[in-house]
C-alpha cells in the first residue's frame, strides 16, 4: 500500500511491533472467541466474594478487555440466564448462576430445543457419545429415574403428575423452561 502509513506518527515515528492500523500481530494472536470470553467472565464471577461490577471484572481479566466488551459479554450471559444482575446504582452488580459446565449445558439446551425433531437430535447425539461418556449418561438417568417420585397414573413433573398423553408424560421430562 502506497502513501501515508495509518499507523505511524508524523515523522515516520510510531510505535514498535505496529501494523499499519494500529495493531500488532501479537494482539491478534491473543484475541479470543465469544466462547472463551464467556468462560473466563464467568470465572472472574465465580471468584467474587459476592455480587461484582463490570469494572471489576475487567480487571480482574487483566484490563486488556474495553469495558463495553465486558458489558456485552455480560448481556449475553444474562440472556443465556448464565448470570443475574441487580441495580447498584446507576450501574448493574453480576452474580453468576451457572458455571461454566452450566453454561454448555444450557446451549446444548437451546439447539435442542431449537430443533423440530428432537428425537432425531437426541439419538444422533447419543450414538456419538464415547463408551465413558454413554456410561456418565446411563449413571445419571439411572439416578434421576431412582430419585424421581412416580404415582400410579404416571410420571411427576414438577408441576404434579403428568397428564395423560402428555409428551413429557411418555418421556418423564419437565418441559417447562
Amino acid at each position: 500500500m502506497g502513501g501515508k502509513s495509518f499507523g505511524k506518527a508524523p515523522g515516520g515515528g510510531g510505535t514498535p511491533g505496529r501494523g499499519e492500523f494500529g495493531d500488532s500481530g501479537r494482539e491478534r494472536a491473543r484475541r479470543r472467541g465469544q466462547g472463551q470470553l464467556e468462560a473466563q467472565v464467568l470465572a472472574a464471577l465465580h471468584e467474587a466474594s459476592g455480587p461484582a461490577t463490570a469494572a471489576w471484572v475487567q480487571e480482574r481479566l487483566g484490563g486488556d478487555l474495553a469495558y463495553t466488551t465486558v458489558m456485552t459479554i455480560l448481556s449475553r450471559l444474562h440472556a443465556k440466564q448464565a448470570v443475574t444482575r441487580e441495580r447498584s446504582g446507576r450501574a448493574y452488580v453480576w452474580t453468576p448462576a451457572a458455571d461454566e459446565a452450566g453454561l454448555a449445558a444450557l446451549r446444548m439446551r437451546r439447539v435442542l430445543d431449537g430443533e423440530p425433531d428432537r428425537d432425531a437430535v437426541l439419538t444422533s447425539f447419543v450414538s456419538a457419545l464415547s463408551a465413558h461418556d454413554e456410561q456418565v449418561l446411563r449413571t445419571l438417568l439411572d439416578r434421576a429415574t431412582a430419585d424421581a417420585p412416580a404415582t400410579a397414573d404416571g410420571p411427576v413433573t414438577a408441576d404434579g403428575p403428568a397428564p395423560a398423553g402428555d409428551p413429557a408424560a411418555e418421556s418423564g421430562t419437565d418441559r417447562r423452561r
